[in-house]
């Protein structure tokens, strides 16, 4: 499908800062609204992996409680913070992005506070759930308030290093996790974002500026958010619920196909909606559409790796979790440089080559894993040369995902495109974490169990790169008329 040439899709860097809302003057350093933007999204993703090195320790100080009934203290922040992620998206496009970051900051550091004071599981669930409202809320509204910040030439720069703190984040929540909750108790992995929180506030409170929003004297979509909500919801509770004994295979089609038409509804509705929540006329940008696809698969693959990583650890080289977390490290301490460079090649290039290079090393980490590794312990020989192509892979393609979804999107719908991408990588990992627990979810591992979850990781980083070959970001880039 073409697409018009619009000013809007391709400005040219005066234009776009001209025409972007909230642009700092040129004096003024982006660098602080990165930081303080970047500090929450921190909180969120770590908080997201911390949790599952606490389990055994939740299920220690709720004896009486089941593994079923604990493990929603993990999928109820999963399904909730998937499904809310797009509609807060729109909320901070038409309502103000610092309004709902700092709500989003506020909401999720008070959740955290009440999780840490929970008596029960069920008061822990509820908890978690407002955390996750709280998540999704500051999430979309942090990167569109990191690109109102910076100029467009550095905006390639930003996003990725933007990715690379959540990545990161969501890499060492494990490692940090363990060693937390060995020496202060499960309670500490949510008192722990109570201070950080607090300075996210404070200092965002102060640096911030809210940008006027062209959209804002329009009404929310209620009843888009409503038919999204169920529909993403009933599809992430149905993925996450594929291993429980509690649900019937019946159970579960009848939930994901609730989700699937319930999905439907939406794009049918968006299409005739005055003011509709998502505007359907962002996927007819190839880029976008192609971004997203390969956001579910890359999201997938990444999950189906982080979670492979601890069942062999535990249960082939029988490494207790503290020192799983430790051999860990050295990749999620990668993201970080790698994206910044790949950040600047994607500002000269475009994200396409940064993009399927990073496909490919990724692809040959999984190639690594499936070969080398046996059942005998050798971590610096046959364990650690994956681990630094996985964390290359990682810091290329991540953060550069990100940034290619919101590329060539309008500057008013910058946080609900920011959104949609990230709520398709939360499936993604959704997704990533079910198989991966199908695959290796027997009382009793061997080496060989782990040969099928390697070729998976393998043919998603692929697909991946196939995925980005219609990307098109490089700054001459024009769209076809």
């Amino acid at each position: 499908m073409t697409v018009p040439k619009s000013p809007t899709i391709t400005p040219s860097p005066a234009v776009a800062a001209a025409a972007l809302p909230g642009s700092p003057p040129n004096t003024a350093s982006p660098w602080p609204v990165f930081w303080v933007a970047s500090l929450a999204v921190f909180l969120v993703s770590m908080d997201g992996t911390m949790l599952f090195a606490a389990f055994s320790a939740l299920r220690a100080g709720f004896p009486d409680a089941t593994a079923a009934d604990l493990s929603w203290v993990l999928n109820a922040y999963t399904v909730v913070y998937a499904a809310m992620l797009i509609p807060s998206g729109g909320l901070a496009d038409r309502h103000g992005r610092k309004r709902v970051f700092l709500v989003g900051v506020a909401l999720f550091l008070a959740a955290s506070a009440a999780c840490g004071l929970a008596v029960s599981v069920e008061w822990l669930v509820a908890a978690r759930v407002l955390q996750a409202l709280g998540a999704a809320m500051l999430t979309p509204a942090s990167l569109s308030l990191v690109l109102a910040a910076f100029p467009t030439d550095k905006r390639a720069v930003a996003v990725s290093l933007w990715g690379a703190v959540g990545g990161l984040a969501a890499a060492v929540g494990p490692s940090l996790g363990a060693f937390v909750v060995a020496s202060f108790g499960w309670q500490w992995a949510f008192y722990l974002n109570v201070p950080l929180g607090i300075l996210a506030i404070w200092r965002g409170a102060t640096l911030l500026t809210e940008a006027k929003q062209p959209t804002r004297g329009r009404p929310l979509d209620l009843v888009g958010m409503s038919v999204l909500v169920v529909g993403i919801g009933a599809l992430a509770l149905s993925i996450v619920q594929a291993d429980s004994p509690a649900w019937s295979r019946r159970e579960l089609l009848a939930t994901a196909g609730a989700g699937v038409a319930s999905i439907l509804g939406f794009v049918a509705w968006a299409r005739f909606a005055e003011a509709p929540l998502v505007d359907l006329k962002l996927f007819r940008n190839p880029t976008y559409r192609y971004v997203n696809l390969a956001t579910l698969s890359f999201g997938t693959a990444f999950s189906m790796m982080f979670f492979a990583f601890f069942f062999y650890m535990n249960s082939i080289w029988r490494y207790p979790l503290p020192l799983a977390g430790l051999a860990m490290a050295p990749g999620p301490l990668l993201v970080v440089p790698v994206a910044a460079l790949s950040g600047r090649l994607a500002g000269r290039h475009g994200h396409r080559p940064v993009l399927i290079a990073g496909c490919l090393i990724y692809a040959a980490s999984a190639l690594w894993f499936l070969m080398v590794p046996g059942i005998e312990p050798a971590y610096l020989t046959h364990w650690l040369p994956g681990m630094l192509l996985s964390g290359t892979g990682v810091g290329m393609v991540l953060p550069s995902l990100s940034g290619a979804a919101v590329s060539r999107l309008p500057p008013a719908h910058y946080a609900v495109g920011s959104a949609v991408n990230q709520a398709i990588r939360q499936i993604g990992s959704v997704m990533g974490v079910a198989l991966t627990v199908l695959l290796l979810g027997g009382a009793t591992l061997h080496r060989g169990d782990f040969d099928a979850i390697y070729l998976c990781h393998m043919s998603l980083a692929l697909l991946t790169a196939a995925l980005c070959l219609p990307v098109n970001t490089a700054p001459t880039a024009i769209a076809e008329k």
